[in-house]
């Protein structure tokens, strides 16, 4: 069973058993491939290498975004009597809600490109995981996608590692998971990122899907419409994003009041936001998800952060 045919279909699973479902959900994901065994990709035919160059010519770092110190509603209050309204829990990981501080950081408007992250691989001299390669092959000669909408697709098939070491290449990290939901829902707790309205896709792109599991995505600059209280774009859908937490189970229920770091250990890390394939509740600004650091899948990407001293806060 894929990523999003298997959280589309926990809307029908009462949402008190989710938290025990989701262990093995991050590990069933048929579309997401495991770095385990893998042997190194291959290098690219002689024509997709053209392409490949030409999309990394057109690579555009994000604005960035400062979020001011201060406190924040994170999580949700318990809902029992109604399973499928729009405030219910997806599951017990979000509860409870409380306020939490975080000092001023800065995090990126737009999620990483395609683009940059081929601009990354390259500086590195490695070649794009086989995965991306047919796929970047796929869309151009059967869609005919051409390069330059490839470049603002956002970044996908990337690992939590490779996420983590793009961020650091650019002088900054992943996102804690209390700075992405800060910088997702605000500071009252917005159940998505634009307010309380549900989603449709002049806000988000969501919900899609295509039979070959060829990705129906929006431009990482796009997203105006549906952008969080702070001017965060893509938020909600498009790709879900790594966080640099491990993913845990009852963190929300411990963990610290002031700049949460994540717990220490896990077997998972975090993926927040849903994506492009995700059903509406995985929108949620506190529906929280995880999957395995080694894998890759079209349907997750990222964007990084960064904390700022005292001292350069607005």
């Amino acid at each position: 069973m894929s990523a999003p045919s298997f959280f589309s279909g926990m809307a029908a699973v009462p949402r008190y058993a989710r938290v025990v479902i989701l262990a093995f959900a991050c590990a069933s994901i048929s579309e997401t491939v495991s770095a385990a065994g893998r042997p190194p990709s291959p290098p690219p035919s002689a024509e997709l290498a053209k392409h490949l160059r030409s999309i990394t010519a057109l690579a555009v770092g994000s604005p960035t975004i400062q979020i001011p110190e201060g406190p924040f509603l994170l999580g949700s209050v318990r809902v029992d009597d109604d399973p499928y309204g729009k405030e219910t829990q997806f599951d017990d990981t979000e509860l409870p809600q409380h306020r939490v501080w975080l000092d001023t950081y800065e995090i990126d408007r737009d999620e990483a490109s395609l683009s940059e992250y081929l601009a990354y691989l390259h500086t590195r001299k490695l070649h794009p995981p086989v995965e991306l390669q047919k796929l970047i092959w796929h869309v151009i000669t059967v869609h005919s996608v051409d390069d330059q909408t490839l470049a603002q697709w956002p970044a996908l098939y990337v690992t939590w590692k490779e996420a983590d070491g793009f961020c650091r290449a650019e002088g900054k990290r992943l996102p804690t998971e209390a700075e992405w939901e800060k910088a997702a829902r605000g500071p009252d707790g917005n159940l998505y990122p634009w307010g309380q309205q549900l989603p449709d896709s002049s806000l988000a792109m969501f919900d899609q899907h295509h039979v070959h599991e060829i990705p129906i995505l929006a431009a990482v600059g796009n997203g105006e419409a549906g952008k969080s209280y702070y001017g965060v774009h893509h938020m909600a859908g498009n790709v879900a994003e790594w966080v640099n937490d491990w993913f845990g189970f009852d963190y929300y229920a411990y963990m610290p009041e002031r700049n949460p770091p994540g717990p220490t250990s896990g077997r998972y890390k975090g993926l927040r936001g849903g994506s492009w394939k995700s059903k509406r509740i995985m929108l949620r600004t506190a529906t929280r998800s995880g999957a395995r650091s080694d894998q890759r899948s079209a349907t997750v990407g990222f964007r990084c952060a960064k904390s700022v001293p005292a001292a350069r806060a607005r």
